[in-house]
């Protein structure tokens, strides 16, 4: 009689998943891969996308192509909407409405994490998030179609509240994305407008925290602030948004509040854990944070249920919430369940190698931390581009990105500007899926 392999489940194709169904290739398993869309996102690079340099293409890799010549592993689109813990099996939503029980041995879960507007989820709809391709081509089309309507406006008021743009969270999306608008409004953009005054752009970035870059350490988040002042753009801090509406923001400081009126506004001040890990800390028992991310043992592990692992944003480790604790995670597991198939359990726990964090601000202008040694300016942005091109994943991707980096950072272009009404209006056009 044929012994049935053991069943490994990954959900999610993020930077977790991605490594840890890479580390199973040759894994006596079978592997199944849920995820929600066709391709694995490179997340650190969205922020191009949204500002014209890089084609959605570019940053999103189909996960059949990534992962040809795995014989091991079936690929399964859909979202996991619960887990059956008793009966070791994940519920799945497909695209066609249909739910499918997927059974497993040892579950990796690696969904990610959500997008949080800390309750104020009517934010949304004026100030759109950054967490995956339609925001990315959302925001685009916004941006480009400002500075169109800007160029249109004849009142001068108006024509002020197109061209002031508020990114709501300094972290490293708000501050790449604040440096790149004040690229294309001061530099990229420069000359090709007849009417309206792309100098009087205002760019303002909010948040809460005392620094930008509040990851970082305190000499880098001064230099990041520097060189933000020092391309025109309007740093608030110790201030909160306490709303949002089609015109513009309503912010709270120690001093009282005051309004600021502009047309875009983008959010990127914080996230949470998805659904999901709600409902799989009610399902195993296990103990959440107050980002519903799930408390795990030394090895990933949820309490009592060492087939189930929790990786990347979904744990909650102390870590930071970046893609090499996801990548080095999903590795980890990997391995785990190797070692008990091979008999050999791996028994160290889990210890996160930190590589460093970066952003960039600007072209030639870039922050970063690795071990005690801190880059900034052109050596730190050089760094910065080669570890995002190192990591980026595909060749053709990679080499396609080094060509519109040179357009886009040695002269003036920015070659992804086309946008759609659809995309224009995406918010009210579109009703998509979003995970359960």
């Amino acid at each position: 009689m044929r012994t049935q392999k053991h069943r490994v489940v990954v959900v999610g194709a993020g930077f977790g998943g991605l490594f840890a169904t890479k580390t199973l290739r040759r894994a006596p398993a079978s592997v199944t891969l849920i995820n929600g869309t066709t391709y694995h996102l490179f997340e650190p690079l969205l922020y191009q996308v949204a500002t014209g340099i890089l084609s959605e293409g570019e940053v999103a890799l189909p996960i059949r192509e990534i992962f040809r010549g795995h014989d091991n592993l079936d690929i399964k689109l859909g979202w996991v909407t619960d887990v059956d813990v008793a009966e070791k099996a994940v519920l799945v939503s497909a695209p066609d409405g249909r739910e499918r029980r997927v059974p497993y041995d040892s579950l990796i879960v690696a969904a990610g994490a959500s997008n949080s507007y800390f309750g104020n989820d009517g934010f949304a709809e004026h100030a759109p998030s950054l967490k995956n391709i339609d925001d990315a081509l959302e925001l685009r089309s916004r941006i480009f179609h400002a500075f169109e309507m800007a160029e249109l406006e004849e009142d001068p008021a108006a024509r002020q509240r197109w061209l002031t743009f508020i990114l709501i969270g300094a972290g490293p999306t708000g501050v790449e994305m604040a440096g790149q608008i004040a690229e294309l409004a001061h530099r990229a953009l420069k000359g090709q407008y007849r009417h309206a005054d792309l100098a009087k752009t205002r760019i303002i970035l909010v948040d809460a925290a005392d620094r930008v870059l509040p990851a970082f350490d305190p000499p880098m988040s001064r230099d990041a602030l520097r060189q933000l002042s020092t391309m025109g753009v309007d740093v608030r801090l110790n201030t909160r948004v306490v709303d949002v509406d089609a015109e513009g923001v309503k912010m709270e400081t120690a001093d009282g509040t005051e309004r600021v009126e502009g047309y875009t506004k983008i959010w990127a001040a914080g996230v949470a854990a998805p659904a999901l890990g709600q409902r799989l800390a009610a399902a195993t028992g296990a103990e959440t944070d107050r980002a519903s991310r799930i408390r795990v043992n030394p090895d990933l592990t949820i309490p009592g249920h060492p087939e189930i692992f929790v990786v990347g944003d979904m744990a909650a480790s102390n870590l930071p919430g970046v893609a090499q604790v996801a990548m080095q995670g999903g590795r980890y597991a990997a391995r785990v369940i190797k070692g008990r198939l091979a008999g050999r359990p791996l028994t160290k726990p889990f210890r996160y190698f930190d590589k460093g964090n970066m952003a960039t601000i600007s072209r030639f202008s870039a922050v970063a931390n690795v071990g005690r040694l801190h880059f900034r300016g052109v050596l730190g942005w050089l760094m910065w581009l080669a570890v995002h091109l190192f990591y980026l994943i595909g060749f053709k991707n990679k080499v396609t990105t080094l060509m519109h980096w040179v357009v886009s950072f040695l002269g003036r272009g920015r070659p992804q500007r086309v946008a759609t009404t659809q995309q224009i209006n995406a918010r009210n056009a579109l009703t998509r899926p979003t995970p359960p």
